[in-house]
């Protein structure tokens, strides 16, 4: 088994506190027995720092499919237009249009968690109907999957960087709007959607019983799109329950997912001697792998060497 964790760590204050507070005695008795895997098979083509578009273990599943790794050209939409029934053809350009509330504050424009924007089906399609001729004015196809699942295709989207939306909640939209000229054309679209959307009636019902507007939008997942037999191997498993709570930063119930990852999947693997397996830890700006060695006999000896969880973490 290749074990992929996602969100193991982040770069905020309250991050670092709360790494500090983590007891992982078997991550630790599992990276004191492991060896780093390095070079052409580490988890990283080409480390990044905390602005790049593309996340680390976004990176390490579009190379552990066979994808060309471009930051922001992830073409993630359009395997998850193939999952919705929809079929992208390898090449064309795909973008995953999430619908979102922007909230304005005194100096920036953060994206709060769409989670927390709560459509109902009905809701949603009547937004999407409402949104369909600006985009389809521009040539660009106009797709519904689900409520928080609407997509576009035209060959541009080929070739526009995006960001990741889980760079972007909790932050400022502007960190992630490059200058592209598709980007430009994006800043257009979102701010041609606020000018609709600030009247409408749908929104004017949702904040009269407490709920938040849809104000905006977040387009990612461009790139082309990949043959659908590129996929993820499968011994691969994503472990993704640190998400929701580092993304809504409860770092309280992010240390208690911490915990339970170390009780259950990282207990069995401090026990394998399977060379086989695989353990990827990421975070902001790096994934890191490792995976079983042969020790040394005075290692055997004395039990293994220590190994700092925290740091290892806070390297990420």
């Amino acid at each position: 088994m290749h074990l992929v964790i996602p969100y193991a760590s982040a770069l905020s204050d309250a991050a670092v506190q709360a790494l500090g507070t983590l007891g992982l005695p078997n991550l630790e008795r599992l990276l004191a027995r492991w060896a780093p895997v390095e070079g052409a098979s580490s988890a990283d083509i080409a480390d990044a720092d905390e602005y790049a578009l593309s996340l680390p273990h976004e990176r390490l599943l579009a190379r552990l499919r066979g994808w060309p790794v471009v930051d922001g050209l992830l073409p993630f939409a359009a395997e998850s237009a193939r999952r919705d029934g929809l079929a992208p053809q390898p090449g064309s350009g795909w973008g995953l249009v999430t619908p979102a509330h922007w909230h304005v504050g005194r100096d920036q424009v953060n994206l709060v968690d769409p989670a927390l924007l709560d459509l109902d089906e009905a809701e949603a399609r009547t937004l999407h109907a409402t949104l369909a001729p600006l985009f389809t004015d521009l040539g660009w196809a106009w797709h519904w999957a689900g409520p928080m699942r609407w997509y576009v295709s035209h060959p541009s989207l080929a070739e526009l960087p995006t960001a990741s939306i889980d760079r972007v909640i909790g932050r400022n939209v502007d960190l992630w709007l490059n200058d592209h000229p598709g980007v430009m054309l994006v800043r257009r679209l979102q701010s041609e959607v606020q000018m609709l959307l600030y009247v409408h009636p749908l929104n004017d019902a949702r904040e009269e019983r407490g709920a938040m507007s849809m104000n905006s939008f977040w387009l990612a997942g461009t790139g082309p799109a990949q043959p659908a037999e590129t996929v993820l191997p499968a011994d691969v498993v994503v472990d993704d329950r640190l998400r929701a709570p580092l993304l809504g930063d409860d770092w309280s119930a992010w240390a208690e997912a911490w915990h339970a990852l170390d009780a259950g999947p990282l207990r069995a693997f401090a026990d394998s001697t399977d060379a086989a397996d695989r353990l990827t830890l990421a975070g902001e700006r790096h994934a890191r792998s490792w995976q079983p060695a042969a020790r040394p006999w005075w290692k055997r000896l004395l039990g293994g060497g220590a190994v700092s969880v925290q740091s290892t973490l806070e390297a990420l």
